[in-house]
């Protein structure tokens, strides 16, 4: 029996008198690529900081990887296999591209001159994590920055380290949030390539948000769940939303199916 990468039940999130996320319900599948679409104020953010811990339900379940979170701290549910992104990045300016790759990662040990003597092989541990670090670098073609300041780089390049550092806790499971927003369209075409990549050969699932909804239905993502009014509305393949009519109407105008 396979176990979904992320599986939300009946998730409902209010503030006060207001319904922010309503009656939500849909699956991820391991090693798949979603995207989450809709208009601003639809759910979606909220959504994603339910899921991540950020915020916490009203009712409902949400379970990631197969382990219910619903009421687990973010850092709980990053220890099982998720990371998130953020819309804007968070990088640190004052640091270089390598040194904000190194600071997050996943079972992260940080020796000092203490613990070093009662875990040896902390050493060995930090160099595995640097020579990682380049890798992820490499893979994602901005190695070439690595001893940038992160105040340094492009918008797409800030897009790209701050993917790279997710990819650092060594992730089984992905929610990113408008990764290619601000990002010229070369560039955007990169970062998208690069993430189709991860779930084909590393089987990482992943939930993206993505205010061009045109985009990610041309970028090739296996499933689409598109939200309106705190609801999910349609879901289907990228062919399926694009030949619904209240979504064509509602989201993407008549030159969608062009």
């Amino acid at each position: 029996m396979s176990i979904n990468a992320l599986k939300v039940s009946n998730l409902v999130k209010d503030f006060g008198g207001l319904t922010a996320v309503n009656d939500v319900t849909f699956e991820v599948s391991v090693g798949s690529m979603v995207g989450l679409i809709g208009p601003n104020g639809c759910g979606k953010s909220t959504t994603f900081n339910c899921i991540s811990g950020m915020l916490e339900v009203t009712s409902g379940q949400i379970e990631v990887l197969g382990r219910l979170t619903t009421g687990k701290r973010p850092d709980e549910i990053q220890k099982l296999g998720l990371t998130r992104t953020f819309q804007h990045t968070r990088l640190w300016r004052d640091m270089t591209v390598i040194e904000n790759l190194l600071v997050p990662s996943r079972h992260q040990f940080q020796p000092n001159i203490f613990l070093s003597l009662l875990k040896p092989n902390s050493r060995p541990a930090e160099h595995r994590r640097v020579v990682n670090a380049y890798k992820i670098l490499d893979a994602l073609e901005v190695g070439h920055i690595a001893h940038n300041l992160a105040s340094e780089l492009s918008g797409g390049q800030s897009k790209l380290v701050d993917i790279g550092r997710a990819l650092m806790s060594d992730p089984e499971f992905l929610l990113l949030d408008e990764p290619v927003a601000g990002v010229a369209g070369p560039l955007a075409e990169k970062i998208f390539n690069n993430l189709k990549s991860l779930c084909k050969d590393d089987g990482i699932g992943m939930l993206i948000i993505e205010h061009n909804m045109e985009f990610i239905l041309r970028r090739g993502v296996d499933h689409v769940i598109v939200m309106d009014n705190g609801k999910v509305l349609a879901e289907g393949t990228p062919d399926d939303i694009r030949e619904r009519d209240d979504v064509v109407e509602a989201y993407l105008g008549t030159g969608a199916r062009s």
